[in-house]
């Protein structure tokens, strides 16, 4: 089935920003190597306080360390590439190597989806449900779940992958982005793509509107019981254990969800802007996380500030 029609194209050629003047590349290519040094920089120190702190080993900080492995997957995933290109003029890849993108970069966006429903779970069950918030979400609980949803997802992307592998590409080889995404590929097949399109639109729907769902009625519902709560000390202290996990989730959904409406009242973006958005709601987030857990979350701030203090020389 992998030995479809597609002997005329065997590269694929990434235009990064399509409408980027040469002298800016330099700058471009600079700001994109800044992102990710400052993703596996941020990303690692959580990796590196979650070892080093027991006191982070509880179901909140275990799905923390989930969204910081997908964050620094998908940093690697995307990022290298178009980097390379301003850097070395390597804009190419070859056939196999942008599915093999493609099925990353979609597989790590379901993981990312499904961690952010999980961090809403923990939030709901917390606040909502606080006796039984221990007996029912230990860590171990967190273990199956975080297990179960890296390999659910794999599903929608795999077949992606396997259908749209065999397409016939016969014409264009330009891919008008910075990775190689499901879009992107089978715009150039040389044969209708409505078949291939629209499960693979309707999957991503799924991935994303099901976990935001959820995500919607469990705020929903965390805010309802903290109205309830007659002390106002008592309301700010429960709100604020949600404002960390509120951000994250608002990074990742609010772009999507400004970007399908768009779309759908018929607002046009050139393939420039189209491609700044993506980029930025790509990947900002993976960068901005890891400030957001060590400036938000009281016990990692905590323990930040403790490896900062047992750092200083003695003197």
């Amino acid at each position: 089935m992998l030995n479809g029609n597609h002997s005329n194209v065997t590269e694929f050629i990434l235009t990064g920003f399509p409408g980027l003047h040469q002298e800016y590349q330099g700058l471009a290519s600079a700001v994109l190597f800044l992102v990710y040094f400052l993703t596996l920089i941020g990303n690692g120190t959580v990796f590196y306080l979650f070892a080093t702190d027991r006191n982070l080993h509880k179901p909140m900080y275990y799905i923390i360390l989930n969204l910081s492995t997908c964050d620094i997957l998908f940093s690697t995933t995307t990022l290298p590439k178009i980097i390379s290109k301003y850097w070395f003029q390597s804009g190419t890849i070859s056939f196999t190597a942008c599915f093999v993108q493609m099925y990353f970069v979609h597989y790590l966006g379901s993981v990312n989806s499904f961690i952010l429903f999980l961090m809403a779970l923990d939030r709901y069950l917390a606040i909502c449900y606080p006796l039984r918030y221990t007996l029912i979400l230990k860590n171990s609980t967190i273990y199956i779940l975080s297990i179960t949803f890296w390999v659910v997802a794999n599903g929608a992307p795999l077949m992606m992958v396997i259908r749209a592998y065999p397409l016939p590409y016969c014409a264009s080889n330009i891919i008008n982005h910075c990775y190689c995404d499901h879009i992107g590929i089978t715009m150039l097949a040389c044969t209708d793509r409505a078949p291939y399109g629209f499960p693979a639109f309707m999957s991503a729907m799924i991935t994303l509107l099901g976990p935001l769902a959820f995500i919607i009625f469990s705020y929903c519902s965390i805010i309802i019981a903290v109205l309830k709560i007659a002390d106002s000390q008592g309301r700010r202290k429960s709100l604020s254990t949600c404002s960390t996990q509120l951000i994250v989730i608002a990074l990742y959904y609010l772009p999507r969800c400004f970007v399908y409406l768009a779309s759908n009242v018929g607002i046009k973006f050139s393939t420039d802007i189209r491609v700044v958005i993506v980029m930025l709601y790509s990947l900002s987030p993976p960068m901005i996380n890891p400030l957001i857990y060590c400036l938000r979350a009281k016990d990692m701030k905590d323990s930040f500030c403790k490896q900062k203090v047992s750092s200083k020389p003695v003197g």
